[in-house]
């Protein structure tokens, strides 16, 4: 019964992973995981799944093909809900949400993009091992003796025992009292990469520019974290001047300023210089805008970017999110060092459907 079981829900797991990767474009471009996720696991909602079976017809029926029937005749019974007999009282189809784990999902963006693995160009993974205290054990050294554990059981002994005097409180524990921390070792994984991400807040970044920033930058972690033990994320916002913010304050900000966009590629080299040297660290960077820069500070994002940022870097991505009120001519700029830097990759995304081939021209790679 345990073995058929177990086969039921394989076979589950793969249609559910089977109608993700159908449908992944759509989760992309709508964001429906985003809003839904756990600190492990994502929760998808998808049509109800029913497993395949063969069932037997009920005899006497007719069907197709059998007995007379006239043009525009329907084949079989109305269905509840079609509409033909006016407002129906059947319920519905219902969505069913069910859990893919951080691994499941990237494994899944990988097959359907055909992503190569990343690899690491500073240090691989590195896992340490630490002790962890886990319990209480009636053994062990004097330095792990609970006191408190130790001292409440020898009460209750004493006091079931008749031994103790209120007026005289004495708890003298013996050897049965006492009792120790136990521990184990545990692996704890230290962090090799970061992501440093970067993004245009002025006026004329629309919020629905910043949702599909947020929807690329999800699946950006996703992949990237599949592929280390441990990572670091910062964020960078900037107009005309750069801020190093938390992950809300960087979804949920907008200005009203000009737009400098050298000031964020200064702020990013300074963070690497003093929290990630590169002989030492896996670093991404990831820059959005819409593309319009003061004319006078590109020369000098384009100095920082090829002496500074590019040589320190696994990789360095710049997408565009197409705006009304953007000129769009950071993209030129940036887009004619391509051929000459490996670790350069630029995106233009016009809008939520775009999201996909731009998530495959960034990791598509394998840096």
């Amino acid at each position: 019964m345990g073995q058929k079981i177990d086969r039921d829900y394989e076979r589950f797991r793969r249609i559910v992973r089977g109608k993700v990767k159908t449908n992944l474009g759509k989760y992309i471009s709508r964001g429906e995981m985003i809003g839904q996720k756990g600190k492990e696991l994502i929760s998808i909602p998808l049509p109800q799944i029913d497993i395949p079976q063969f069932r037997f017809g009920n005899k006497g029926q007719g069907g197709v093909a059998q007995g007379e029937g006239d043009v525009g005749t329907a084949l079989g019974p109305p269905q509840p809900g079609d509409g033909s007999e006016g407002a129906g009282s059947e319920p519905g189809g219902h969505i069913l949400e069910v859990e893919l784990s951080l691994e499941e999902l990237a494994a899944i963006l990988g097959e359907e993009l055909a992503l190569p693995r990343i690899e690491p160009r500073g240090k691989k993974n590195i896992v340490s091992t630490k002790d962890k205290y886990t319990g209480i054990r009636q053994t062990g050294p004097e330095s792990l003796r609970h006191f408190k554990r130790t001292f409440k059981r020898a009460l209750r002994r004493q006091i079931a025992s008749n031994a103790y005097d209120p007026n005289k409180p004495m708890v003298v524990p013996i050897r049965e009292d006492k009792l120790y921390r136990s521990w184990k070792e545990v692996q704890k994984p230290e962090s090799v990469a970061v992501i440093i991400y970067m993004m245009d807040v002025s006026g004329s970044m629309t919020d629905e520019q910043k949702e599909i920033v947020r929807i690329e930058a999800f699946w950006i972690d996703t992949w990237i974290k599949a592929h280390y033990k441990g990572i670091e994320t910062a964020y960078i916002i900037h107009d005309a001047v750069a801020h190093l913010v938390d992950e809300h304050t960087f979804y949920h900000t907008r200005e009203s300023g000009g737009t400098k966009i050298s000031t964020a590629y200064e702020l990013a080299d300074q963070l690497i210089s003093r929290r990630y040297p590169p002989d030492q660290w896996n670093i991404y960077a990831f820059h959005f805008s819409d593309g319009d820069n003061w004319g006078d500070d590109v020369p000098h994002c384009i100095e920082i970017l090829t002496e500074k940022l590019l040589p320190h870097l696994n990789l360095f991505g710049y997408g565009q999110v197409e705006s009304r009120y953007g000129s769009g001519e950071f993209y030129e700029h940036v887009s004619e060092l391509v051929g000459d830097r490996e670790n350069l990759v630029v995106s233009r995304i016009p809008d939520r459907e775009a999201i996909l081939g731009s998530i495959k021209e960034f990791l598509g790679k394998g840096r």
